[in-house]
């Protein structure tokens, strides 16, 4: 599954930015700089979305004790911590020209930036650990806390005041942009959605094969 998932990651990534950068018009007030929105948008996208997936997969592996679940939250991980930068980056780039600063304490970036710190830590408590079960289990704990984050991230813009602009696409109404943006945006989401899928996928099998020489090695030990 994992070379179609990335050739599927490639051909909606091409098509995305194509879509984005020559197809889209040009924004009346923002001018060209707008089109950063084709990767900032789909990366803070997934930052949210595999959190909760991580998170889910660290909650079953806690609940139902199976060791394939934590293993699949440990390969989730890194790929988000990914997404959250790039979100983060991509919006400094964007703030610049918009805001006239790479960087306000605004509640949406504070809390971004919080879900990458978030990451990081699932990442470090993981490795800190020296016994596999007992890392996965404090581990997913750390991730289940940090979920309440996730809706803050989403619904910022509505609970405070904010620099940063509201929703421009949403399930409930009616999307504020041009057709064109609208598409660019959704197939650059899918190209990163293929991409985290294929990079987890091999992941999850790298620390798989890892765990079996760990135990293979700890059997000719006794």
């Amino acid at each position: 599954m994992v070379p179609v998932f990335a050739v599927l990651a490639v051909v909606l990534g091409i098509a995305g930015l194509y879509v984005g950068f020559f197809v889209a018009p040009t924004d009346f007030q923002q001018g060209e700089s707008y089109r950063i929105i084709f990767i900032h948008v789909p990366a803070a996208w997934m930052s949210m979305f595999i959190y909760m997936v991580m998170a889910f997969w660290a909650g079953v592996g806690l609940t139902f004790n199976t060791r394939l679940s934590s293993m699949m939250a440990r390969a989730l991980a890194p790929t988000g911590a990914l997404m959250t930068f790039l979100a983060l980056w991509t919006g400094a780039l964007w703030g610049k020209p918009t805001w006239g600063t790479w960087w306000v304490w605004d509640a949406r970036l504070t809390s971004e930036l919080i879900l990458l710190f978030l990451y990081i830590g699932y990442m470090s408590l993981a490795a800190a650990i020296d016994d596999v079960r007992r890392a996965d289990k404090a581990a997913a704990v750390f991730a289940l806390v940090g979920v309440v984050n996730v809706p803050i991230i989403y619904y910022s813009v509505q609970w405070w005041n904010t620099l940063h602009q509201g929703a421009s696409v949403s399930l409930t109404r009616a999307p504020s942009m041009a057709q064109s943006m609208l598409l660019g945006m959704l197939l650059m989401a899918l190209a990163f959605w293929m991409y985290s899928i294929a990079v987890s996928l091999m992941r999850v099998r790298a620390i798989i094969m890892e765990r079996e020489r760990a135990s293979a090695w700890a059997q000719e030990l006794a």
